[in-house]
């Protein structure tokens, strides 16, 4: 990580984090500003702070921004299976139910947004916007 990226996370503080109960295993996630959600899904080996240190103090200025880290990233811990695109956006979706989150807009990067094009195909209802950026379509 950056020094400007170090620098922006520390000034940054979360409104909510923790972690959330969802199938089967813990997952942490961090809240940002206030607004329109907008979901933040990392890429493969990737965290919060590698992949959004440094834009997240601009795209919570006026949004609220929820940022997690999946299955067997950072600070989430593994279960007993394999990790699949199908996998991680059922595990987006819990924690967006308990967060009582509903219509939002995704960011997806790179394996993230394999992921967001699953949400999308599968909870339409749920996705307002999406933005696929470095992803690989199979």
């Amino acid at each position: 990580m950056t020094a400007h990226a170090q620098l922006n996370e520390q000034q940054l503080k979360a409104t909510q984090s923790g972690y959330a109960p969802v199938n089967g295993i813990e997952v942490y996630y961090e809240v940002y500003g206030t607004g329109q959600p907008l979901i933040l899904i990392h890429g493969g080996g990737s965290t919060i702070p590698s992949n959004w240190g440094t834009i997240l103090p601009m795209l919570c200025s006026n949004r609220k921004v929820v940022a997690m880290e999946l299955q067997a990233h950072g600070r989430t811990n593994d279960r007993n299976a394999p990790e699949s695109f199908q996998q991680d956006a059922a595990d987006i979706i819990s924690l967006l139910n308990h967060l009582s989150i509903g219509k939002a807009d995704f960011i997806g990067f790179s394996d993230g947004g394999c992921t967001t094009l699953e949400i999308a195909i599968h909870h339409p209802q749920l996705v307002q916007k999406m933005i696929l950026k470095g992803s690989l379509i199979y």
